[in-house]
């Protein structure tokens, strides 16, 4: 008997192959593997139909950005008004700290009310400055105009005369300026039309951009009105529609871009202030003309980084090069100075430390940003290229923990 039961054992241990070898071998199909099989699939056919179908797409991708464009500018003017609010509200409390009701809804009307008022203040008051500096430059430009024409001749004249020693004749030429107005009235009349429709054209995208503006500023109020019930609101959605672990992971990342572009806006408008300041006290120490302008050209310009400094610059050295040519070199050397000491002490403390952004990763989002879109993308490309940095850093750092 024993015998027997040690020979069936052997016949139940041999391998399943061996009992059936004419079987063939079945893979189980699970349901992880299967969704992974059809995302794959989907994700394959969808690529290719935007490839074969990328001017449709890009059309509709233009048109759903110009329906988001008033929520996109709401969304920016409630940043930078938040930066105003937050500061008002922290005095209202110190305020009527003592206080037993402390008037939460009014807190938030009157600090809401009062930081939009500076913000549009500082703006008309720029805004006031700077118009009737540049219609002052123009005039001027204008006035000195027949006067450029003969120096211009003139120094053409001495270049000549120089380049005749050593056997170089170059073709004279003479700026008249009757001549220019005559040149100016014929191009006006075979091009009216044309230059008509172009005003046309820009007209339309100013209305339409101060319409975006008004709908962003109302959009941004509701925003800043109740913040923090929308905020509360929109993590219980989530929370409804997604599990726990992929809940709490987009909360997260929706906080560390709150964060980001908080401390970008933040650091950057502290920063524009800064060089704005410098640069004009910087050029009434050298004497330098428009003075005014050219500090808030500067200041507005350094919003853009890295690039921001070489168009007010360049602005800048044209308005004094009509004026005197001698001073433009002195202000290109003043500004190189200024954006030295901007580089290497305030720009790494005030914006370098806020979003956290080696200079090189600076430096490529702002290109590939500007390449993209234009203003928009210089202006944005930081505070996105710093989200994506952090979350790569701390994906990194997650694998490396989990590898030892």
């Amino acid at each position: 008997m024993k015998e027997k039961k040690i020979e069936q054992k052997k016949n139940n241990t041999l391998p399943e192959t061996a009992k059936n070898e004419d079987e063939k071998i079945v893979i189980p199909l699970s349901k992880k593997l299967l969704k992974s099989v059809l995302l794959i699939i989907t994700f394959t056919v969808v690529l290719c139909w935007v490839f074969t179908h990328f001017e449709t797409v890009k059309s509709t991708f233009y048109y759903f950005i110009s329906i988001i464009t008033p929520f996109t500018i709401g969304i920016v003017i409630a940043y930078i008004v938040n930066t105003a609010m937050n500061p008002l509200e922290r005095l209202w409390d110190l305020v009527f700290k003592k206080r037993k009701k402390p008037l939460p809804r009014l807190r938030r009307a009157v600090c809401l009310i009062l930081a939009i008022l500076i913000v549009l203040g500082i703006i008309f008051a720029v805004f006031f400055m700077l118009i009737p500096e540049l219609m002052n430059t123009v005039k001027k430009f204008a006035d000195s105009l027949p006067g450029y024409a003969t120096t211009i001749n003139k120094w053409y004249e001495m270049l000549s005369d120089w380049l005749e020693q050593y056997n170089f004749d170059i073709p004279e030429i003479s700026i008249n300026t009757s001549e220019l107005g005559k040149y100016l009235n014929t191009f006006l009349t075979n091009y009216g039309s044309q230059f008509l429709d172009k005003t046309v054209n820009v007209t339309t995208q100013i209305v339409s951009g101060i319409v975006n503006l008004v709908l962003g500023l109302v959009v941004s109020v509701y925003l800043l009105a109740g913040k923090e019930k929308l905020i509360s609101q929109s993590k219980t959605v989530v929370k409804a529609l997604l599990s726990e672990k992929h809940a709490t992971e987009l909360i997260d990342f929706a906080s560390l871009c709150n964060d980001t572009l908080s401390r970008f806006v933040n650091g950057q408008l502290i920063e524009a202030v800064i060089i704005g300041v410098l640069c004009f006290f910087g050029m009434l120490i050298f004497n330098m003309p428009y003075a005014w302008l050219i500090s808030i050209v500067v200041a507005f310009t350094a919003l853009i980084p890295v690039f921001g400094a070489f168009f007010g610059t360049a602005v800048g050295a044209v308005l004094i090069l009509l004026e005197d040519p001698m001073k433009a070199v002195w202000f290109v050397v003043f500004i190189i100075v200024l954006q030295q000491i901007e580089g290497n002490l305030i720009y790494p403390k005030v914006v370098g430390k806020s979003v956290g952004l080696p200079g090189i990763w600076v430096l490529l989002a702002v290109t590939i940003g500007g390449n993209a879109f234009g203003l928009i993308g210089m202006l944005f490309g930081v505070p996105v290229c710093s989200v994506l940095y952090c979350v790569a850093r701390e994906f990194i750092k997650a694998r490396t923990i989990k590898k030892r």
